[in-house]
């Protein structure tokens, strides 16, 4: 008996241990995870929290891929490397393709379905609202905290000193200020306030349009789909969820990502005119039009609501101040849109001149075809869906449309002259500035990468340049990497009916002409995924770079 109370008592005793011990691990890790946080707001740089965002986003993603079962498990299984980079491709709303659309099961769409909402541009613009926010607020704390020790020491002597000692005894931490200046530290001011109530709003703002957008999206697709039984049979008959296709179709629209969970893309939808008429406004809110439509909503905001008033008035004079990258200011907004129209147009009258009696746009009336030429261009700024199999439209078009993804979102026409405030600063501050600048200086222009990374494709894949030239020829590269690059989307794809050296085991298949490529290939395009969709922290690359 007394055997059983003494192992008892150990064992109470050990399980207290561990307990403590367990506790002990647990808030030490919420420490860590806490001085991590701390790190990524105050000291952390953007490109690499995004940067780090993503990849992890593509590695969980992948995972999760290759768990959850295929549709064609019998007949056919990715491998490794297409699921991460079909994983790649939704993270980074690229849509580009090396399996075809139907292998993936109903999990598996809905997997890629979240990969594209929270790596869509407009939620993570909105995430990083959230940690701006914060980080304002931490250092307002830390403004109050150094001025409530200021108060503290201003009656003392030695302001200096009392400090010094407070910080030995660890009961204060050291200020930032030197102690010549901590008299002068400023306390929370309401400007800073204004600032903060003002960008918290601006977070719920986006987060209200991203939600609402979404929501009414759905719906149109839902209520099109239930009322036209032409789409409805595609979707049923290709053994696709009909929720789901909505879901995946308005997410990868408004996301700019162009994936459609359909092997043909919007191919086998080119006459279902008001679909397309559905997707054309998704596409628009969702990439190059959604800095104007934000300022809008902001705008209609403070006339509905009295007491925002206030801080939609301050969100509309001072975007600089904000810091909002999509909160342009009045004029280039009122441009971007002029300018948004203006190469709709640039494409609109081309493509439909060229293509109107050719086999891409043939079996379709006039009214489908002008519905299909007009979404066709609108996509090929970022989005990317496409209703014409682009290896038979006229080369002319092609070239157009690389210079369209080659754009930027945001590009417009602006006559007003840029104030340049760099000669005005003092001479011992412009010195600064030039240390500072001397790494971006030697920094490449945006178009070098994309001819470093060309030049790269074109040695991996230098063997099929040789031997099928027909598919495999510069032009069909440079529209994939573009496209990869501009996180579009479009591909010639690859035909079996082009090989100068027919192959009896050659299948056609409906997916990217990535597809094709070897691994070395896909991995360089993969980096230009990536590179496409942090392409914004190197917009002013180049610059040090003069031709004369």
């Amino acid at each position: 008996m007394n055997n059983f109370a003494c192992f008892g008592k150990k064992l109470h005793h050990l399980c207290s241990c561990s307990f403590l011990k367990l506790a002990l691990l647990s808030q030490s890790m919420g420490f860590l995870l806490l001085c991590y946080y701390r790190f990524l707001l105050l000291r952390a740089k953007q490109f690499w929290v995004e940067l780090v965002y993503f990849v992890t986003l593509s590695f969980l993603g992948y995972w999760v891929l290759k768990v959850l079962p295929v549709r064609t498990t019998d007949s056919f299984t990715p491998r490794n490397l297409d699921l991460f980079f079909t994983s790649v491709s939704a993270t980074t709303v690229s849509s580009m393709s090396t399996v075809e659309m139907e292998v993936f099961s109903n999990g598996q769409l809905i997997v890629m379905t979240i990969l594209m909402f929270i790596g869509g541009e407009v939620f993570t613009s909105m995430v990083g609202l959230h940690f701006k926010k914060f980080k304002l607020m931490m250092m307002m704390s830390r403004t109050e905290k150094t001025a409530s020790v200021n108060s503290d020491v201003s009656s003392l002597s030695s302001p200096a000193k009392a400090i010094d000692e407070n910080i030995e005894l660890g009961l204060a931490i050291e200020p930032e200020f030197p102690h010549d200046q901590i008299d002068k530290i400023p306390a929370v001011d309401d400007q800073s306030l204004t600032l903060h109530n003002s960008i918290k709003l601006l977070g719920y703002v986006v987060l209200a349009y991203l939600l609402v957008v979404h929501f009414l999206g759905v719906a149109m697709v839902l209520v099109y789909l239930a009322f036209t039984s032409s789409a409805r049979n595609v979707v049923k008959n290709k053994g696709l969820n009909v929720h789901t296709f909505s879901f995946f179709t308005t997410v990868s629209t408004f996301s700019s990502c162009g994936f459609v969970p359909t092997n043909e893309n919007m191919i086998v939808f080119s006459k279902n005119s008001g679909l397309l008429l559905i997707l054309i406004p998704q596409v628009l809110l969702g990439n190059t039009l959604y800095p104007s439509c934000l300022r809008f909503s902001i705008w209609l905001l403070g006339k509905s609501f009295k007491k925002l008033r206030d801080s939609c008035n301050y969100l509309l004079k001072n975007t600089k101040e904000v810091g909002y990258l999509h909160l342009l200011p009045s004029l280039h907004s009122s441009l971007l849109v002029v300018t948004v129209f203006g190469f709709i147009l640039v494409q609109l009258v081309p493509f439909a001149s060229m293509e109107w009696s050719s086999e891409s746009l043939s079996g379709l009336n006039s009214y489908q075809k002008i519905i299909g030429s007009l979404f066709q261009t609108v996509n090929s700024r970022h989005t990317g869906e496409t209703i014409v199999d682009l290896s038979i439209i006229s080369p002319a078009i092609l070239v157009l449309f690389i210079v369209m993804m080659y754009l930027p979102p945001y590009t417009s026409f602006l006559p007003a002259k840029k104030i340049d405030q760099y000669d005005l600063q003092p001479h011992n501050q412009r010195r600064k500035k030039r240390r500072g600048k001397l790494i971006e200086n030697l920094i490449f222009s945006q178009l070098s990468y994309l001819t470093i990374f060309i030049i790269l494709v074109c040695i991996t894949e230098r063997k099929s340049l040789k031997e099928d030239p027909l598919n495999f020829n510069v032009l069909n590269i440079v529209l994939e990497v573009i496209s990869a690059y501009g996180n579009v989307g479009f591909t010639t794809g690859y035909s079996c009916k082009r090989q100068l050296n027919p192959n009896g085991d050659c299948q056609d298949k409906w997916y990217g002409f990535s597809g094709r490529w070897s691994d070395e290939g896909k991995v360089v395009l993969i980096a230009v995924m990536f590179f496409g969709r942090l392409k914004k922290f190197n917009m002013d690359g180049g610059k040090g770079w003069k031709l004369l």
